[in-house]
């Protein structure tokens, strides 16, 4: 059976990755090249990009902004890491901006796959994934962008429960000097890669990653 398939048969047990106290909302946010308001000078530029954001949330009246599976970005030419004679622009997660520090919590029960600090401007900075597993078929889920905290006590094969508080959204100087969020990403096969999976991909490989990183929102359930 297909991982989307079994995601979607599970739907109703799942905890939310982001707890909402009452009166909260998540407002949706296109960072698409199609947003005129993004300019390069704002998202090349760490605390100007933060004040975008903050400025969003504000005219959304929300404490949250998400969006971006499946998104074609002109963002990531904020760094070399997404250079290339094809450059890599299509986000293959979903993305929660918000305050530094907000839990994260553990949607399903599984354990620790693996976790890693990847240390590059634009990268995920500190980053975390887990193994689940539904109905007999193992999947991933990749936390990117948290605090350094979350990763200095755990170790590969420790068990995580359905609820627990996993991660926090990492400050600038530990999240890749973005403005804090989380990526949430599903992923099928993690292709022997270990702490890291890519999380945006070539247009020109849209269909593959795509295929191997079904839309998170199956699980998160945020979007219509």
């Amino acid at each position: 059976m297909l991982i989307s398939a079994v995601l979607k048969k599970y739907q109703s047990t799942f905890h939310p990755v982001i707890k909402l106290k009452q009166g909260e909302k998540i407002a949706s946010l296109d960072l698409s090249a199609k947003n005129a308001e993004l300019t390069e000078d704002i998202f090349t530029n760490t605390p100007s990009f933060i004040q975008f954001i903050e400025s969003e949330r504000r005219k959304a009246n929300a404490e949250y902004l998400a969006g971006g599976y499946n998104e074609l970005r002109s963002i990531y030419g904020k760094s070399d890491l997404f250079s290339g004679e094809e450059p890599r622009r299509l986000h293959l997660g979903v993305d929660f901006w918000g305050n530094a520090g907000t839990p994260v919590y553990c949607f399903l029960g599984g354990m620790v796959h693996s976790f890693a600090f990847n240390d590059n401007d634009g990268d995920y900075g500190a980053t975390l994934v887990l193994l689940h597993q539904l109905d007999g078929l193992a999947f991933y889920t990749l936390y990117g962008h948290i605090s350094l905290r979350d990763i200095d006590a755990i170790a590969p094969g420790q068990y995580v429960s359905h609820g627990q508080e996993i991660a926090h959204f990492g400050e600038p100087h530990e999240n890749g000097n973005w403005p804090p969020h989380l990526h949430f990403q599903v992923i099928a096969d993690m292709e022997l890669k270990r702490g890291d999976y890519p999380g945006v991909c070539k247009f020109s490989e849209r269909e593959k990653y795509l295929a191997n990183c079904p839309d998170p929102n199956l699980i998160l359930q945020i979007m219509e």
